[in-house]
């Protein structure tokens, strides 16, 4: 299991200092979330800034994704905005394709991103008509570019579930290169099925994973034993499903201890690992 740390948790560091700290606890990788504080795809010199960090990332034996969750990137005021939902969603679709040239450059393993809240005005079906639209455009600059993408379900957008992921994927024409970003938190807060049942149910289009633990119905990032979740079975379903990218701890909401947190949580993963492992073993005996 190749376990990575998300950048969003440490975003009261530098990016090299944070790269050095995840390296350095034993993590096989990387989620990059583009932002202000991180790689900020629209400032100035960002061919050199990117080249630097590729090379740091192979100095580190980093492996990276890029994620695309910076709260306010975009728009100082709103949170997330605009989204491929929003009248001014070009800025969304200009910063996904951004952050595809960013993922080649690096070498990323998948560019990560979500649909957003339908804003109260808009039907529905408009809605949709502007997600299959938006993805559509980013999804010709990725193959383009030979980047996979990993749609994330997200609870309170308007594809929150898989299902809505299989709807979006249909709609587009269930193309190659549109996979999924699973966060195992979110399908315990959203999914109706096992966690790890919601996991095999994605073998072959799994392209990215997230992990942090909640509970049923709350959207809340939880280290690891806060929650309700049983890790161990989840990591033997992924690793049954041949799944071999990057399993990668997603907590924004701890950047005041991130060194700590990133301790903590590999510590927590490597045992839950061994336990299914052990278990597995004793299964089959």
């Amino acid at each position: 299991m190749r376990f990575g740390f998300g950048t969003n948790g440490f975003a009261g560091h530098r990016l090299t200092d944070a790269l050095d700290v995840i390296a350095g606890l034993g993590y096989s990788g990387v989620a990059l979330t583009l932002d202000h504080c991180h790689l900020d795809p629209y400032a100035e010199g960002l061919a050199r800034r990117v080249a630097e960090t590729a090379d740091r990332l192979r100095t580190l034996g980093l492996a990276v994704v890029v994620e695309t969750g910076a709260r306010y990137l975009l728009d100082p005021r709103r949170k997330h905005a605009p989204t491929l939902l929003d009248d001014d969603r070009d800025v969304r679709v200009d910063f996904l394709r951004r952050a595809v040239a960013v993922g080649a450059d690096l070498g990323a393993e998948a560019v990560s991103f979500w649909s957003g809240v339908r804003p109260a005005p808009l039907a529905p079906g408009a809605a949709w008509d502007r997600l299959v639209d938006g993805c559509a455009q980013v999804l010709d600059t990725a193959r383009r570019a030979g980047v996979p993408l990993g749609f994330e379900p997200e609870p309170g957008m308007l594809v929150d579930t898989i299902a809505g992921w299989r709807a979006l994927h249909h709609a587009l024409g269930a193309p190659d290169g549109f996979g999924i970003t699973l966060d195992i938190g979110h399908l315990r807060c959203n999914e109706p099925d096992p966690v790890p049942d919601c996991v095999a149910s994605v073998a072959g289009h799994l392209v990215n994973v997230q992990i942090d633990d909640m509970r049923r119905g709350v959207h809340e990032h939880l280290e690891f034993g806060e929650g309700e979740i049983d890790f161990p079975p989840v990591l033997r379903a992924l690793t049954d499903t041949g799944y071999r990218g990057l399993v990668a701890v997603e907590l924004p909401r701890h950047s005041h201890a991130a060194p700590a947190v990133a301790e903590r949580s590999i510590e927590f993963l490597r045992a839950a690992e061994r336990a299914g492992r052990h278990e597995r073993e004793r299964s089959t005996t």
